[in-house]
């Protein structure tokens, strides 16, 4: 009971400045940022066990991995995106790209979830992909063109209604005229600086030349920081396209991320990315490079204006590559310890599909990086996907958790047990 006065009582120093920003907030948002009740009184359980969740552990039994691991099913979770385990190792949400955000407990502690049900329903989210947890227990849900704040949500998810703020008022995140149903699933982390860092992709496949002042001044096609307040909005990175996974090295601070690439050049063109950043303010090459050195069609014959990071890594062309985890837990045999876990998502306009499986990241000490599969055989022999993996979180035993929102899962791979 104490942490949770604790929390609230941080909050009342935020109520009259970026918290309460917004004049067209939801009125359950309102209600819920007063701590009143919205009448909402159910939730939506889903099944974890039956024919469903059998054929998905089906699946499983055909996924290759090094000696010494295991997969398993973890659970059942509609179009689970990207995941957020809470610090106290009590929930994992769960976001989506549609209007739902998951809360998944493992109650008795058996390493399987036994109770996945919808958090705060009584909010309308609007593809609410990204949450995030800072470390004193705040979860933070990026949406399309809002960031939400829930103060204690390990401790309030129990009740349909919850403590919840704006961090980012709707319409305030991007331009309400750039909305985009494309490349809208937005990801967030709290940085070793304590500052919270959003991904915004841009919504072309290569973006004009008339939006690139307005996207360089806003951060869309970047990643933009501000503080845990909502104040202090800053581009920390520019010259992405679309990014949907990044973490902090564990050692050095850095931040890394995923990239996806340029669609329509070719099967093997470009290739994707995972980078490495180093500085504030550095681009990386979009849209005059389509992945790694490879010129876009669009561009191709103007002098780049600007100073390129190329990337740490280069990936297989349309692979997809989403959520990723530095690796630091005990669990794995130490040659993993700092590694990056990714997910490969899965190529949609390849005429030979690749990806769907999961990739680890070795970096060494003057941070070189090799890249090979960890999991594999979510894409069978004949061309078919049986799962499409999003994202990679470490739960606090060190195994680590892979979300599908194809097959609507969750699962753990786990070592030695």
């Amino acid at each position: 009971m104490k942490k949770f006065l604790g929390s609230v009582a941080v909050l009342a120093l935020f109520t009259g400045s970026a918290l309460a920003q917004g004049a067209n907030v939801p009125d359950n948002l309102d209600k819920l940022s007063n701590f009143q009740s919205t009448g909402v009184t159910e939730f939506t359980f889903i099944e974890q066990t039956g024919d469903y969740a059998d054929g998905i552990k089906a699946t499983l039994e055909n996924i290759t991995l090094p000696d010494g691991f295991k997969i398993e099913l973890y659970a059942v979770v509609p179009d689970a995106r990207h995941m957020a385990v809470g610090p106290q190792g009590i929930v994992t949400f769960v976001g989506t790209r549609k209007d739902k955000v998951w809360s998944v407990t493992d109650r008795n502690k058996d390493r399987v979830a036994d109770e996945v049900k919808d958090f705060a329903p009584s909010l309308t989210f609007s593809i609410p992909n990204g949450p995030c947890f800072s470390d004193d227990g705040f979860l933070y849900i990026a949406e399309q063109n809002r960031v939400l704040l829930f103060p204690a949500a390990e401790f309030f998810y129990e009740s349909p209604d919850v403590a919840a703020f704006n961090l980012v008022a709707k319409g305030d995140l991007i331009p309400p005229e750039e909305e985009s149903y494309n490349h809208t699933a937005r990801v967030c982390k709290i940085g070793p600086d304590g500052m919270i860092y959003i991904s915004l992709g841009q919504p072309f496949n290569v973006a004009p030349p008339e939006k690139l002042d307005l996207y360089n001044e806003v951060g869309i096609g970047g990643i933009i920081r501000m503080n845990t307040d909502g104040t202090g909005r800053e581009v920390y990175t520019y010259g992405v396209r679309n990014s949907v996974g990044h973490d902090f090295h564990p050692v050095t601070g850095e931040l890394w991320w995923t990239d996806n690439q340029v669609d329509g050049m070719g099967d093997d063109i470009p290739p994707g990315e995972i980078n490495r950043q180093t500085a504030a303010g550095q681009h990386f090459g979009h849209p005059w490079y389509g992945g790694g050195d490879v010129r876009t069609n669009e561009y191709k014959g103007e002098e780049v204006p600007v100073e390129v990071v190329m990337p740490a890594v280069e990936t297989v062309a349309h692979a997809a590559d989403l959520g990723m985890e530095f690796y630091e837990g005990d669990m794995f045999p130490s040659k993993y310890k700092n590694a990056i876990f990714s997910a490969q998502h899965g190529s949609w306009n390849r005429t030979e599909p690749v990806g769907a499986r999961v990739m680890v990241t070795f970096i060494d000490e003057e941070g070189n990086a090799t890249t090979e599969p960890f999991a594999e055989g979510w894409l069978n022999e004949n061309g078919e996907y049986l799962g499409r993996p999003v994202d990679v979180a470490e739960l606090r035993d060190g195994s680590i958790l892979v979300s599908d929102d194809l097959a609507g899962a969750i699962y753990r791979i786990s070592y030695g047990e």
